[in-house]
């Protein structure tokens, strides 16, 4: 048998089935022998984004006996799992909590949007922890293009890394969010799911540049689906200036024309082939319906889909997302937790009903949390000192707390852990060793990861 070394040289693209069989199979008992197991499990990946900074203090690790300046005002709840409460308006997480583990422990050192969800979407350090710096072919790809890459293709039109509904922005594009030093093509492609009901949207701008609705444009067919240049100039581009359509929006409508092509592909797109029931569960809202189309994705054979689950622009602070510098827990209350903790919920419970949550990854990510102390606007600042995520099937032992902060919920106090780590966790999940090596630009190796799984496996 090849050793295990030789496999991660020529990465896992060119493995037969049985070679891919006998390296899981050497990798998990290398893991068994560090307390960890679950290698491989997952067959897929789903990651929400909750972005602009999820408040840990008022979510999942609230501090009632903290200061009245730092504790949340919201109650704290039971969940399904004795000694584990959460915040009152997240009620379903809270009857779920049986199927995830939450790591309260999660920090690092970069405080703005674009360097923190650069850190937690790549796992690696940004170059500029304080601040923007343009988006470039030089940045890390985003988790779902390095899946790709490890993964390798052969998926037909299906691509191997999908975001919903649109991409993210903050004074520019959100870092991290592509295929960075890995090329064209290894971006994700944008959906957004067509409804023919409409859907309640995130109030702020949400920009739609890149994005691709899998959608038959008036007036064409089936019959002239093979004509490619015709069908991309019926695409509605009235949003952009022809001549601002960069080279990724054009890759997206290729894409999405091949995807068309083929009725089947186009079909597991279709949002609209669930029932009433299961639409509605999982809420008529752009974030519901990008988390039950990443579902469906992940059933057509997409190895990663990532639903960002606010407003895609930050707007300076303004609209629904979770940067509450001001009115932190009415926004909270009446805008952003209601549909995440719908959407979460149900993709959980339809997972498990499916018999998929097994095979399936489900990760709540954010950039980082909120300050403990509570402003002069009734809000919370940045704060990436600390902060919480939690994941969900795929192998993952579901109703622990990993970790734990202070009694400020400032600082991690027991088992701190990094974006790194976080990455490494999925890695790990879906059977790609961290330390799988993807080509530089110049084509220098570079391992994927430089973390170390978390012991949340069953």
């Amino acid at each position: 048998m090849m050793e295990r070394r030789n496999f991660l040289k020529l990465g896992l693209s060119g493995l037969t089935l049985a070679d891919m069989l006998a390296l899981r199979s050497l990798s998990a008992g290398n893991d068994k022998e560090k307390g960890l197991s679950g290698f491989g499990k997952a067959k897929s990946c789903i990651v929400l984004f909750a972005w602009g900074g999820l408040s840990h203090h008022d979510t999942f690790d609230l501090k009632p006996n903290a200061p009245a300046n730092i504790r949340t005002r919201f109650r704290e709840i039971s969940t399904d799992i004795p000694g584990i409460r959460v915040s009152e308006h997240i009620p379903k997480f809270a009857r779920m909590m049986k199927h995830w583990a939450v790591v309260r422990s999660a920090h690092h050192n970069a405080p703005s949007h674009r360097s923190g969800a650069y850190w937690n979407l790549t796992g690696h350090e940004p170059q500029k922890l304080d601040g923007n710096w343009p988006s470039s072919r030089d940045d890390w790809p985003c988790i779902g293009s390095m899946i790709w890459e490890a993964l390798g293709d052969g998926r037909g039109p299906i691509p191997g890394a999908v975001s919903l509904p649109y991409t993210m922005y903050d004074g520019g594009t959100a870092n991290g969010q592509d295929g960075g030093f890995l090329g064209l093509g290894r971006d994700p492609t944008v959906l957004r799911p067509n409804s023919t009901k409409p859907l309640k949207m995130y109030g702020g701008k949400s920009p739609a540049s890149g994005h691709v609705q899998l959608e038959l444009p008036n007036g064409v067919d089936l019959a002239r689906l093979g004509r490619r240049r015709r069908l991309i100039q019926s695409f509605d581009t009235k949003a952009l200036p022809r001549q601002e359509i960069s080279d990724a929006v054009t890759r997206s409508r290729e894409q999405a024309l091949d995807m068309l092509l083929e009725p089947k592909v186009r079909d597991a797109f279709n949002i609209e082939k669930e029932s009433v029931k299961t639409r509605e569960s999982y809420g008529m809202h752009i974030c519901g319906q990008s988390t039950l189309m990443a579902r469906r994705l992940t059933e057509s054979g997409v190895p990663v889909s990532t639903v960002y689950c606010a407003a895609g622009d930050l707007n300076g602070s303004k609209g629904d997302h979770f940067d509450t510098h001001a009115n932190n827990f009415n926004r909270l209350k009446n805008n952003m937790l209601p549909p995440l903790d719908q959407a979460a919920s149900a993709l959980i419970d339809d997972l498990r009903q499916r018999g998929r949550l097994d095979e399936t990854l489900v990760v709540l990510l954010t950039e980082f949390g909120r300050t403990p102390k509570i402003n002069g606007s009734a809000g919370r600042d940045h704060y990436p000192n600390c902060y919480t995520v939690a994941f969900a099937g795929g192998g993952i032992l579901g109703g622990q707390l990993y970790g734990s902060s202070d009694s400020m919920g400032a600082e991690p106090a027991d088992k701190p852990c990094g974006p790194p780590d976080l990455h490494a966790t999925i890695f790990h999940a879906l059977g790609i060793d961290p330390r799988h090596a993807i080509p530089a630009r110049d084509g220098r190796p570079l391992h994927i990861c430089d973390g170390n799984p978390l012991p949340l496996f069953a």
